[in-house]
C-alpha cells in the first residue's frame, strides 16, 4: 500500500496570517494566496476595495480548517500568489511579483 504524501506549510500551524472577514464568515471561497518577501500570508476571495476593517489576523490552522485544500500551495515560494477562478479549479502560480 502506497503512503499518501500530506503537503503541509514550513510554518507553524500557529503562526498569523491574513485574511478577510468574508473568508471567516464563510461568505467567500479563498481565491486568493499571497505569499509576501516578508514571509508574511494572505488568504483572500474574490473581493476589490476592502478597507483595513475587512481585514484580519488569525492562525494557519483556523485557515487550514475552513478550506484544506490550500496545502497545495503551502510550497509557494517567497513574493509569489496563487490564484484561482473557484474552489473547485485548480490553483495557478504566479511566481512574478
Amino acid at each position: 500500500m502506497q503512503k499518501r504524501m500530506v503537503k503541509k506549510f514550513k510554518e507553524d500551524y500557529d503562526t498569523a496570517v491574513f485574511t478577510t472577514k468574508f473568508v471567516l464568515e464563510k461568505k467567500s471561497p479563498i481565491l486568493y494566496v499571497f505569499h509576501f518577501s516578508d514571509d508574511s500570508w494572505q488568504f483572500s476571495g474574490p473581493e476589490e476595495n476592502l478597507s483595513h476593517d475587512d481585514f484580519k489576523l488569525v492562525s494557519l490552522k483556523e485557515i487550514i480548517a475552513l478550506d484544506n485544500s490550500i496545502l497545495e500551495v503551502a510550497h509557494l515560494p517567497l513574493g509569489s500568489e496563487a490564484t484561482r477562478i473557484n474552489h473547485e479549479s485548480s490553483w495557478r502560480i504566479n511566481t512574478e511579483n
